[in-house]
């Protein structure tokens, strides 16, 4: 193992990726490293889609990667510091590569300007994405034993895709992208050209309306299955306070849907991590 590649794999996650990064500081020792390994993986395929042009060299670097976790890739893998950390975390804890290979499948959509079209797929992407870091980094707080997170980490990680893409609903809008189920949005009468136009209108406030809901509904559902796992591994859900004070603001935000509510600062989001740690996840 080396340290020089957890070091940045950490970076990248405090420069990529700032509230698990955050939420990622009530973890100890191997354990926290092995967690932000999982975190900057995943934190540099999000960003594949904003360092490309079009989907050809995307898919390239997806592949770089499918290949790198099955010992497939060509060159030395480990020269790149967040495989090698992420590879030595994979060993350590027992993860299989088939699990990360399915994220990376799904994260294929973030490279097209396809809508979401339903809900179904929206909570299919969401499994496969957030819902798997939070599994795996249960696992990891298990030492690499299979625990049965299900509830908690499929529930977290669709409130954590929702709130996320709402948040960023207006920038992704002005770019000709939906991420959020275009079916909500049909529903209430709002059509994806008037998204892509930043058209507002009660349709959409309401379709708006509706995903809050929803989000809340599995914040809820998700804060309940967390306080029915291990004491040990609670702290691997850390996500969910600084969610809680996303929704918030996203109901607060006068604004309109387009503009992004601000933020809580660094040190009110690691005082609710911290707050909420000591509580037991309560």
């Amino acid at each position: 193992m080396a340290e020089g590649d957890f070091g940045h794999a950490e970076t990248f996650v405090r420069q990529h990726d700032r509230d698990r990064y955050l939420a990622s500081l009530v973890l100890r020792g191997q354990e926290r490293l092995d967690v932000l390994a999982l975190d900057a993986f995943n934190a540099d395929v999000a960003m594949i889609r904003e360092r490309v042009s079009e989907p050809g060299p995307g898919e390239i670097r997806l592949q770089w990667w499918n290949d790198a976790l099955t010992g497939e890739g060509h060159g030395d893998v480990r020269s790149n510091p967040l495989a090698a950390a992420l590879l030595d975390t994979m060993n350590r804890r027992s993860i299989p590569a088939g699990t990360l290979q399915r994220l990376l499948g799904a994260r294929r959509f973030d490279l097209y300007d396809d809508p979401m079209p339903d809900l179904e797929s929206f909570e299919g992407y969401a499994g496969e994405t957030n819902a798997t870091l939070l599994h795996l980094s249960a696992m990891i707080a298990n030492d690499g034993v299979f625990i049965e997170s299900g509830d908690a980490a499929g529930h977290l990680g669709v409130a954590e895709a929702i709130i996320g893409h709402l948040r960023a609903f207006g920038f992704n809008a002005s770019r000709g992208r939906l991420f959020l189920p275009l079916n909500v949005f049909n529903a209430n009468g709002v059509e994806e050209a008037e998204i892509f136009a930043g058209v507002e209108s009660e349709g959409l406030t309401e379709a708006i309306g509706q995903l809050l809901e929803l989000a809340e509904d599995h914040l809820t559902k998700a804060a309940s299955a967390i306080r029915h796992l291990p004491s040990q591994v609670r702290p691997t859900f850390a996500r969910l306070p600084i969610l809680k004070a996303q929704l918030a603001a996203l109901k607060d935000v006068g604004d309109g849907p387009y503009t992004m509510p601000p933020d809580l600062p660094d040190w009110q989001k690691i005082g609710r991590v911290v707050w909420w740690t000591w509580r037991g996840g309560r």
